[in-house]
């Protein structure tokens, strides 16, 4: 059976998130659905991150078994038709037949994500669920030098989700930056081999509270130190979150 690799870009906000929900709209059941209407299988794909309900991806990658070597232009352009008469906001950007042995989640050695804060006094009205609303001004350059404390290999359980299912709170942060795009937009990119539950989220949070004055460095780095969820700031809202980028080898 072909497999095809999945280059995916959605609008998280009207989702539970990527995976199957027993009672919810999934991005990963609007997808097998259109590839079921497609091709007639019933499918299951594998994506390399598991996003929350609210973030949004950009590139988002995933893969899929089917049993016949469709033309790559014809797999996205047939998925992508079922989800748009749908009225899915997940587009399917490539398509490509990979070796039997990509994994889209355990193939990945690197993942790259987005973190968008719109600081001003009025809201948004255009990228309302695209940005998280902070009307207070933020110190993006005193986040920033705050982000270096979280550089680096650490046990990250102040900045992971009470349900996280992963084995080990230990982690490699390869980057954390926190710039000003424009007078009224922060950027916070982040990067790692993989992350844990609500990580990002976790981070941002705790990193706005430097950028308002109610934390200091030296109160990040006893968070961190802590190893206790109890010790993180604020969880930012999923709305700002975009998974941007997913490496593989070569």
């Amino acid at each position: 059976m072909p497999r095809f690799r999945l280059d995916i870009e959605y609008d998280g906000s009207l989702f539970a998130g990527w995976q199957h929900q027993a009672d919810q709209p999934s991005v990963q059941q609007a997808i097998e659905q259109a590839i079921e209407k497609f091709c007639g299988e019933a499918v299951r794909l594998r994506a390399a991150g598991r996003t929350d309900a609210g973030v949004h991806a950009t590139a988002q990658v995933a893969h899929v078994d089917l049993a016949k070597a469709w033309p790559d232009d014809k797999v996205r352009d047939a998925v992508n038709a079922h989800l748009q008469a749908a009225g899915a906001r997940i587009v399917i950007l490539k398509a490509t037949i990979v070796p039997d042995d990509f994994d889209a989640r355990f193939s990945a050695i690197g993942r790259h994500y987005l973190y968008r804060i719109l600081n001003r006094r009025a809201p948004s009205a255009l990228e309302k669920g695209k940005v998280w609303w902070v009307p207070k001004r933020l110190d993006a350059a005193a986040m920033h030098e705050a982000a270096k404390l979280l550089l680096g290999r650490h046990d990250f359980t102040t900045f992971r989700s009470t349900q996280c299912q992963a084995n080990s709170p230990i982690r490699t942060l390869e980057r954390l930056d926190v710039s000003r795009a424009g007078d009224d937009l922060i950027e916070v990119r982040a990067s790692a081999r993989s992350f844990l539950h609500n990580q990002v989220r976790s981070m941002v949070g705790s990193l706005k509270r430097v950028g308002d004055g109610g934390w200091t460095s030296g109160d990040l780095k006893a968070a961190l130190e802590a190893r206790d969820r109890a010790a993180c700031g604020q969880v930012a809202p999923p709305d700002g979150l975009f998974l941007i980028g997913v490496d593989y080898p070569g």
